[in-house]
Parts: C-alpha cells; structure tokens; sequence
C-alpha cells in the first residue's frame, strides 16, 4: 500500500458490488411501477403538481416521468431513457420504461447467484440482436401515399392516448400536417421537420372540432395601426425583413453638442429623411403587406399606410421563417437590397381575426406551403396541453413512416413473437450465457403482460393463450385487444406499430440495462453540511499506519 493514502472521509461516499446494483435495479423498477398503469388504451391517467404549482393531466410517459423528482442516480438515468425515446421517434416512452425495468428485474436473480454483469450483458447484446432480426422478418411495408392505412397506423399509436376518444380528428390533423412540410431529398427519401416548420397554437374556447391545419401561418400579432392599415389583403405581395425601420441608434451613448438651433432640426430632418429614404426602397416593389422583426416608428408607419401598405413588427424570428417558408418570400437583411425575388406572393390571404380576446394574424392559402399552423381549439388549458401533447406524438409517428415505411403488429404481438423465437434459439447457445438469454427472452412477456392487467382481464389465463399460439414463433400477428383485453389479429383489428419505433424501443431498454448492469460502484461527491457554527472541516490525510487499521471501503 502506498505510504499515503488521501480518504476524503467527508466529501466521498462508496457503496459497492452487489448492493449497488440491487439498489440500481429496486431504483429502476420503482420507475417503472410508476407509469407501468399508463400503457396501452385502457390506461390510467395521472394527475401531477409541476413545479409552478400548475396542475398536469396525462398518461404520456415522458410527461409524467419529466416532473418527477428523484435523487437516486439510476432512476435519474431511467427517466433520461423516457426523453431520449420521445425526441429520437416521439412514441413508445412507457413501453421503453417497463421494458428496461423488466430486463433489470431478471438480472437481479443472475446477481444474487454471482454471475459476472459482463456476461449477462453480452447474453442481452446477443438478445437484442436476434429480436432485430425478428422484427426484420416480421415487418411489412406499405405505401406512404395511401392515406387510410397511414391514418390506420396513426389512430392506434395514439389509440392509447387520452385524445383517442375524439376519433380521427388528432390522426388527420398529425397526417395533414406532416405531408405539408414534407421535403423531398431525392432517391425517394422524406424530411419531415416538425420542430421548426409546424406551430401549434393552442387558443382555449369553441370546440375541438373546430381545430384545423391551416395552408399557411398563423401568429398572434395584428397590424401597427388598426385604424389606418387594411386587415384583410387578397393574393398579398409580403416582404419579411429582419432590419429596424427606424433611425438608427448609437451602439452605446451618443451625446451629440449643438451649438445653433438651426442644427437640431437639421439632425431631426436627417432622421427623417433616412426613414423616409428606407421607406421609398420598400415601396417601390409595391408590397401589400411588409413584416419586420425589429421596430417600427411611427413615421415610417405613416409612410406605409399613406401607401396603403399593412404593417407587422417585432415579429419572432421562428414565426418569420414558417411565414418565408409559406409564402416563398425571402427574409431581408438592408432594405437597399431587397429584390423582385425576395417578394412572397405564395399566399392567397392575408387577415387579422380576433379570436376571444386576442387578434391574430392569418396567412393562408398558400400555393405550396413549406409550413404550417396547427390551429387547436378547445374548452380548456389543461385538455389543450394534452391535445398538443398527443399531436406531438402523432406527427411524431407519422414522420416516422414518411422516413421508414415499415410496419410490425401492435398490442404485445411483437414482443410475443420475439420472446418465442428467442426461448427457441436459446437451446442452440452454449455455456453460461444461456439463462441470462433465456430470461432476456422472458423479459419481453412484459408487454403485453401489462397491457392485460390495464385491461382488467385475467392475466395468467391470458398470457398461457398467447404463449400457447406464439409456441412455435407462428401465429406473428396475435395480440391482445387493449380496448376489450381479447386475443385478436392484429391484422384484422388494425393495431400497428411503427418499426422505427420498436426497434428503437428494444435497442433503448437493452442498452440502457446493460449499461445499469454495469454500474459496481456509486460514488457521491457531494459534501455534508457542517453543523451551524462548525467552521471549515478539511479532509483527512492518513499515514500508512492508520490505512491499515482501518477498512477504509466496506465489504
């Protein structure tokens, strides 16, 4: 041992071995018994408090996994993997969840029996390989352009959300919305941009089923002089600038000393001027409608509305370029350079509706938009942020079968066929591997097992059906019926699944696993607080004697 061994007794907390990965794993299984009741369509909502006191209602994982707060560092991780699904492919944040707390479930015994977390690990690489190659066989392809079946396959990914009730209406809006902002890339590849190129506005009052995509944009924003300036334009010429159309101010204090009179109406004639000059640039193109996202003054609004121009400013950049986007304009930087070009005339109106207390500014019936508005409407807050919730997750899905056309069956069938084919080939694996595979393969049962308790039916009898059809890896489309708890085709019963979604579901939760597994130590660096009054407490350095007295790491 060396001469000096540096313990910073106050400061680092160790645990090891195997207690750290039974408290992984009792950590990650409490996060999955959370949201364990929310999968599937007969689904338990939960009601949370959020940290400004604002009321949630959801059964949307990552939702409902994003206000909790915990301290455990496992569970931290476990709650990552549920964000990392919803960015990555927007669905399946609960079934991710419950899929890595059951893998860990099934190491543990591994564990208390001194398997090496190496080995397991590599038996679960193995696994997850395998039901790849699974999905591969059992997904089948469809036609992007056919509208009903890509509807189909929409309505049951979020047939297990709570907006499922309202029919079709979230699955078009999601469908009609993502085949706008659709961008070719050649060889027969789509990119669907949801982030940038689609708002939703959420605007409480009237009915939901007054919500619509709108063939352009909507922003919350009305003209700078109602009075003078037209609210309502047909086959509008825009031109979007991001420049202020106002007198240029110093960067930082300008103090200007006049000695005449007569000098300070000169300076005042030069602001005015150079407005005036700005304002001549604009109108020579004889736009209809001019957008800034700077200031406007008062005079150059004079100028404008002399023009019978509208004006809007300090609009946000993001809204700036969905509206560029829709109309085919081109954003400005100086006004000298604005060219014949750079003038949207794409869109077929331009109005400002108030809309209960709040104007808004509509540019629609665009040619070919490039992005739209999603206009939501309905009785209340809360029911809006889980409509948009829900829609996030549909177009989510959507996008993903423009991207990856494929399809496997839903309601546990593909777990089902997964785990038969799985507990068939892991007879053909030697050595030790084998029972860790073997529980891989058992592990994924816990699907379609959850689906069947949140259906109210009986579990055991259920499941012994299932496992009896899928015996042989056959029968691939069999499943349960999540609204009645059934055994049904899944083909007959439209229940899909996007593959993307799967796959990345699966290669989540093993990884995810494997990588808790791994975890033999947990050390804390976070520093007791001294006693009131204590001063400032240094750490220890210990000679060799007193190291050999004392066991410094716990067994």
């Amino acid at each position: 041992m060396n001469s000096n061994v540096l313990v910073l007794k106050d400061s680092l907390k160790r645990e090891s071995g195997t207690k750290v990965h039974h408290g992984n794993i009792q950590a990650s299984k409490a996060v999955a018994d959370i949201i364990r009741t929310t999968l599937g369509p007969r689904s338990m909502l939960k009601m949370l408090l959020d940290a400004g006191g604002g009321i949630v209602v959801t059964n949307d994982g990552n939702a409902i996994l994003r206000e909790l707060d915990v301290a455990h560092p496992a569970a931290k991780s476990m709650i990552e993997l549920s964000r990392t699904q919803d960015e990555e492919v927007g669905d399946g944040t609960t079934s991710v969840i419950v899929l890595a707390g059951e893998m860990l479930h099934v190491a543990e015994a591994f564990i208390e029996k001194s398997y090496h977390p190496t080995v397991i690990c590599r038996a679960y690489n193995k696994a997850l390989e395998d039901a790849i190659a699974v999905l591969d066989k059992i997904a089948m392809t469809i036609d992007v352009n056919d509208r009903a079946t890509v509807l189909g396959l929409v309505k049951s990914c979020i047939g297990t959300k709570f907006t499922s009730q309202f029919g079709d209406l979230i699955a078009d809006l999601a469908i009609d919305a993502t085949t706008t902002v659709g961008v070719d890339l050649g060889q027969g590849l789509r990119e669907v941009d949801i982030k940038k190129y689609i708002k939703v506005e959420k605007v409480p009052g009237g009915q939901l089923d007054d919500s619509k995509v709108l063939k352009g944009v909507m922003f919350n924003k009305d003209v700078v002089a109602p009075g003078k300036m037209k609210r309502k334009i047909v086959n509008p010429r825009i031109i979007l600038l991001d420049c202020p159309l106002e007198y240029k101010k110093g960067e930082n204090q300008t103090n200007a000393e006049l000695v005449r009179e007569e000098d300070w109406e000169v300076l005042l004639k030069l602001e005015e001027e150079y407005i005036e000059n700005i304002c001549v640039q604009i109108l020579k193109f004889k736009p209809d409608l001019v957008i800034t996202e700077k200031g406007l003054s008062d005079l150059a609004t004079h100028y404008f509305s002399k023009a019978g121009v509208s004006a809007i400013r300090r609009l946000r950049k993001t809204d700036n370029n969905r509206i560029a986007k829709a109309c085919g304009a081109v954003i400005v930087n100086r006004p000298d350079e604005i060219q014949e070009s750079d003038i949207g005339t794409g869109a077929g109106l331009f109005e400002v509706k108030k809309i209960g207390d709040d104007f808004f500014a509509f540019i629609v019936d665009c040619k070919e938009p490039k992005a739209c508005t999603v206009l939501l409407r309905g009785p209340s807050k809360d029911l809006l942020n889980e409509v948009e919730r829900n829609l996030q997750d549909a177009m989510s899905v959507s996008r993903n079968i423009i991207k990856n056309p494929k399809l496997v069956p839903g309601g546990g069938a593909t777990e089902l066929t997964v785990s038969a084919t799985l507990k068939q080939k892991s007879a053909t694996i030697e050595g030790i591997e084998k029972w860790p595979y073997e529980a891989a393969a058992m592990a994924f049962e816990a699907i379609p097992r959850t689906l069947a308790q949140n259906c109210g039916v009986n579990v055991i009898r259920t499941m012994t059906a299932l496992q009896g059809k899928h015996a042989n890896g056959e029968n691939a489309w069999t499943g349960i019926d999540g609204n009645t708890g059934a055994i049904a085709d899944m083909k007959e019963s439209k229940i899909w699944d996007a593959y993307n979604v799967k796959a990345q579901t699966f290669k989540t939760a093993i990884e995810s696993a494997c990588m808790l597994l791994r975890i033999d130590d947990i050390v804390s660096g976070i520093k007791k607080k001294a006693a009131p009054g204590a001063g400032p407490s240094k750490p220890t350095i210990e000679t060799e004697g007193d190291a050999d007295n004392e066991q410094i790491i716990p067994e």
